[in-house]
């Protein structure tokens, strides 16, 4: 892996090892599917998507992916995610085990159905707006 901050997701890619990068391109190209709208970024030197806030970070380390869905996403999940080293905001995705590509899926389904629900709270001052405020 290089240790030069990374510019764009191609590049942060590009700093791993040939056997380790098709992973990373799945995460993301799942990650992509799932949340169409959303700009790829490099927050916190790791990949990240953003919809008017970040949704999800990804990251490649030396025994797993380290996958960023926040604390909504943990708990929402927790049981999806029970066979898996998890934390408040986090969980690792082991170097051996298939990814769980169908689960990411929906919890960054999960993050945009919650990103958009708060920015309409923001707006509207409740998540779901009467379309006769337009």
């Amino acid at each position: 892996m290089t240790r030069t901050t990374p510019t764009n997701i191609d590049d942060y890619i590009a700093g791993f090892p040939k056997d380790i990068q098709p992973l990373l391109r799945k995460m993301r190209s799942t990650i992509i599917k799932a949340a169409p709208k959303a700009e790829e970024v490099i927050s916190y030197g790791m990949p990240a998507f953003k919809q008017d806030r970040i949704l999800v970070w990804f990251a490649g380390f030396k025994h797993h992916i380290g996958f960023y869905p926040g604390a909504s996403g943990i708990a929402t999940f927790k049981k999806e995610l029970s066979t898996y080293k998890s934390a408040k905001g986090s969980v690792q995705f082991p170097f051996g085990k298939p990814l769980p590509l169908a689960l990411v899926r929906e919890i960054v389904r999960f993050r945009v159905r919650e990103s958009l629900d708060k920015m309409r709270k923001r707006h509207f001052g409740r998540a779901d707006p009467d379309p006769t405020d337009a």
